[in-house]
């Protein structure tokens, strides 16, 4: 469902033409999140900017016990306050998909050519909005992202603490997707982030390599936004220390130069892991009755150990809540950061999943997809195929690849067809091209706001389910553009066969634009077909 917290007509026009209402260049914004409470201040912080708002703002709510009223109580509370934001609010649901496939999610459904990603715990301040349009106005071709600069406030009166001093590291990252814009062509260029990333950590400097080495250039652009430190407890950087995993992936990936490539500076690990050694050293010398190599070892992780945690104290507040958590955490980070390494490395030794994950099912729309479109038809003896769709299908499945239609059947709703003849119309089809592996349609008229009508993603995800098959390894292939943003709203490829009846905007809008079915087949599936 879409919720429009003021008239939003005029944006989402003014974007699909290429503009903005007001001024700047066409972008959404997606804005991953857990249900933090700063979410409303993101969102209250982007309504009350001046100039160049986004023809939408989409907040994907990533929890996997999503709120229903998310939605509706973020559009109250923001138009209780003065003057209704200039764009549309929606939410969608990843359901625990981390952040990567989270951001994948809200740039597949947004369509305008730039996608802001803010994290939902920035605020932004007076003039951001002028600024990124300044950033993004006059950009050349081969620009494909912007990173905002971040300001950290540190409180005032005293010392940070150490999460705060971490935090406060976030200025000088490069490509953090805490503010960070990307041209649309060049997320699909690199199918968006890698998915293998489940935390936030490393998929922005994972993305942002990835893109430049598609050709595109990535710079440092002059708005400013403003990353509070958030709450965390007392063992947050134990915690923090699983993204050694994520390090582990950048090497399998990138190599073993990935950090200087990535404009990431080097960590501690070989500290941590000298620490470690100290320690089994220490102890597999007492348990061996070797006194003096028991003492050398034990005396060598205390100092590395005090080191480390003299380290992270001296510039801190110095309070006793502090250097209780920071000794106790010093001595457990080691072990902690060495150990998820070493699952990381094994892990992918093993092998990584590949991303984008191979397509195992292909889903086709209906009619002027797989059979010629005779509007509202209920009449099976009308059927007739398009050309090379029963010898498309039969590859497919000979190769191994489930098969499905997702179709709007909007006659239903109009009173135009039966449920029945709508099933029989489809068992033709599926006798004349088939057999499919399954057939999901959708009833409904566009008035009625339901989840399974094209462009939304409630077929596709129908059709996932009823093959077995994870919604990203699926692909849409379709004549229209509804076919296309359904397949993006759920996570799934789209593929576009145009038509006579396919808007020239459609065609330019679809990340993959094929001749004919066997053509689109083999964009996805390369060999299941000669």
């Amino acid at each position: 469902m879409t919720a429009a917290v003021s008239p939003a007509d005029a944006p989402r026009a003014a974007a699909a033409s290429g503009g903005v209402a007001g001024a700047g260049v066409a972008h959404d914004v997606v804005v991953p999140s857990i249900g933090r409470p700063s979410l409303l201040a993101l969102l209250r912080s982007l309504a009350g900017q001046d100039g160049s708002p986004p023809a939408e703002v989409v907040v994907v709510d990533d929890r996997r016990e999503p709120d229903p009223g998310l939605e509706a109580d973020l559009v109250r509370a923001l138009g209780e306050d003065p003057g209704a934001p200039p764009w549309r609010l929606r939410v969608v649901r990843s359901r625990g998909r981390g952040p990567a496939g989270a951001r994948n999610l809200g740039w597949r459904v947004t369509s305008s050519p730039w996608v802001a990603f803010l994290d939902d715990d920035v605020l932004l301040p007076a003039g951001w909005s002028r600024g990124l349009a300044a950033d993004l106005a006059g950009a050349d071709e081969d620009l494909g992202g912007s990173q905002g600069r971040l300001d950290v406030p540190l409180p005032a009166g005293r010392r940070p603490t150490d999460w705060e001093r971490g935090t406060k590291g976030l200025e000088t990252a490069a490509w953090a997707t805490a503010d960070m814009a990307y041209r649309r062509r060049a997320l699909e260029d690199v199918a968006g982030f890698d998915e293998r990333f489940p935390r936030a950590y490393r998929e922005d400097a994972d993305l942002a390599l990835r893109v430049r080495r598609a050709g595109w250039r990535l710079e440092r652009g002059r708005r400013t936004t403003t990353h509070p430190v958030r709450p965390a407890d007392a063992l947050v950087s134990l915690r923090v220390q699983a993204g050694n995993r994520d390090d582990a992936t950048m090497r399998a990936l990138h190599g073993p130069r990935w950090r200087e490539v990535a404009d990431v500076p080097r960590g501690r690990l070989r500290w941590h892991a000298a620490t470690c050694a100290a320690a089994l050293l220490g102890l597999g010398a007492l348990l061996a009755g070797r006194p003096r190599a028991a003492a050398v070892g034990t005396l060598a992780w205390t100092a590395l150990t005090a080191d480390f945690a003299r380290r992270r104290i001296a510039p801190g507040p110095r309070t006793g809540a502090e250097v209780r958590a920071m000794l106790l955490t010093s001595a457990a980070i080691p072990p902690a950061a060495v150990r998820h390494r070493v699952v990381g490395e094994r892990a992918a030794r093993r092998g990584l999943p590949a991303w984008p994950p191979p397509v195992r099912a292909v889903l086709f729309d209906r009619d002027d997809t797989l059979v010629h479109d005779v509007p509202y038809n209920g009449d099976p003896a009308r059927v007739e195929p398009v050309a090379g769709a029963r010898e498309v299908v039969a590859a497919l499945r000979d190769a191994g690849v489930a098969t499905g239609v997702v179709s709007n059947q909007s006659g239903v709703a109009r009173g135009l067809l039966s449920p029945p003849q709508v099933e029989a119309v489809n068992a033709r089809a599926d006798e004349l091209v088939g057999p499919l592996g399954t057939w999901q349609w959708c009833p409904h008229g566009p008035e009625d706001g339901c989840r399974c009508r094209k462009p939304g993603p409630g077929l596709v995800e129908r059709a996932a389910a009823a093959l077995g098959v994870p919604v990203g390894a699926c692909a849409v292939v379709g004549d229209i553009g509804a076919d296309v943003e359904a397949a993006r709203a759920a996570g799934a490829r789209g593929v576009l066969v145009p038509t006579a009846r396919t808007l020239r905007r459609e065609v330019e809008d679809a990340p993959l634009v094929a001749d004919d079915l066997a053509s689109a087949v083999r964009l996805l599936v390369p060999g299941a077909l000669a």
